[in-house]
């Protein structure tokens, strides 16, 4: 995440995320799920800009873009825009732990889309944190903010990490992994979203689990080509079972000569590791053109 100040306040820039590896161990007795996940941030970006205001209810609106190629639907990745929205209840949280009565006006850009695996609403959640404790002057440190953060959302705090980093627990235990050396993506949102918790029902833990070591090798020694190989997701074979587009965009990704490909999260976006800047862009214009959904070529962070 980025953080700056603007003449009336402070803009956050909060990252999407990749799962470059993704294995479900077992479920807790809490209802969460026991995972393993190695994460990036990548470039395609939400902005949130933050000014303080008096006492009173937390001034929020919400503004999404979108392709002139994008199909909605009113499933699982309309984005609230009311109290309920993660943005606002972190706000909140903050607010309310912090003990102070300050309010704010809080405008969000929406960019990540919805219910897609990229994590949109966590970095959301993460970057509101950051700018309230900025812009209220509490000087609360990352790691303060990324435990308030991981009650509301598993993944909330990875994206104080500040780059690729290895997650487990039910997702908030963060481990920064440092550079993965400098990463080219393709990722495609298809025309319907997926639920987290849908995914999850169906989802059988590993047995035996894959291990993340090798592919954290492979990326620290430069072996791209290899770490395309080594990459996983356990939760694709379940998101299959309820989506077709996650065969199809697993056979669109096949015949783009990328290094590696997979679904993202619970999905249903799916990326694929390109051999350069060029190869992203000239691979997610064939994607769109294939009527597959909304693409982008994105840079890892």
């Amino acid at each position: 995440m980025h953080l700056h100040r603007s003449p009336s306040g402070f803009v956050v820039h909060a990252p999407a995320k990749l799962n470059l590896f993704f294995e479900v161990l077992g479920k807790r007795e809490d209802g969460y799920h026991e995972i393993e996940t190695l994460v990036t941030p990548i470039g395609l970006c939400d902005t949130l800009y933050f000014r303080e205001a008096s006492a009173g209810p937390i001034d929020f609106a919400c503004r999404q873009i979108v392709s002139a190629t994008a199909v909605s639907d009113s499933g699982p990745q309309s984005i609230p825009a009311g109290p309920t929205n993660l943005v606002v209840r972190a706000i909140e949280l903050l607010r309310e732990r912090s003990g102070i009565v300050a309010g704010a006006v809080v405008r969000l850009i929406k960019r990540i889309p919805a219910a897609a695996g990229l994590g949109g609403g966590s970095s959301d959640a993460a970057a509101a944190l950051l700018a309230a404790n900025a812009g209220w002057r509490l000087g609360w440190p990352n790691g303060r903010l990324a435990a308030l953060g991981a009650e509301l959302g598993s993944d909330v705090p990875l994206f104080f990490a500040g780059g690729p980093a290895v997650c487990r627990g039910r997702g908030e235990l963060v481990e920064p992994v440092g550079s993965l050396g400098n990463l080219h993506f393709v990722v495609v949102r298809p025309p319907a979203g997926l639920s987290t918790a849908a995914v999850y029902r169906v989802c059988q833990p590993g047995a035996p689990p894959r291990r993340i070591a090798p592919l954290l090798e492979a990326f620290h020694r430069g072996n791209v080509r290899k770490a395309g190989r080594l990459m996983f997701n356990r939760l694709e074979t379940a998101a299959e079972t309820l989506s077709p587009w996650i065969q199809r965009l697993r056979h669109e990704l096949a015949r783009m000569d990328c290094l590696g490909y997979q679904m993202s999260g619970s999905g249903s976006c799916y990326f694929g590791i390109c051999r350069h800047a060029r190869h992203a862009r000239r691979v997610a214009k064939r994607l769109e053109a294939n009527g597959v959904g909304i693409a982008y070529a994105v840079r890892g962070s």
